[in-house]
């Protein structure tokens, strides 16, 4: 199962940091985009839409203003689900992610990994 980290970031202070590391530990495959191109230990950091396949999941890690340039990419990837982590939902995307089929769900990719719930 793939996952996309959307806002991720090189500071190891910051949850998207955080999610990246502990996915991986937890064995799933990662793709990331972030604000600038970079490495997450061994996952790439990509900026702008990279051409990515097999997205299972999609959490979020930018806010509501931040994310409206990523609606139609998100979209287009036609992943399983979308994980608006805390701070991060937009109705708008919902709606575009409902209407295409692909699961919306508020919670904290984190808390998921801990309990086993993603």
């Amino acid at each position: 199962m793939k996952t996309l980290v959307i806002g991720a970031s090189p500071n190891p202070l910051r949850y998207s940091h955080k999610a990246v590391k502990r996915l991986r530990e937890y064995g799933f495959e990662v793709e990331a985009i972030g604000k600038r191109e970079t490495t997450i230990e061994d996952v790439e950091v990509y900026r702008g839409f990279p051409d990515l396949k097999d997205i299972d999941t999609v959490t979020l890690y930018v806010g509501p203003a931040n994310q409206k340039e990523y609606i139609d990419y998100i979209v287009s990837l036609r992943p399983r689900r979308i994980i608006f982590n805390p701070g991060t939902y937009n109705r708008i995307l919902e709606d575009y992610a409902s209407e295409a089929g692909i699961e919306c769900i508020e919670d904290c990719t984190l808390v998921m990994l801990s309990s086993g719930d993603y």
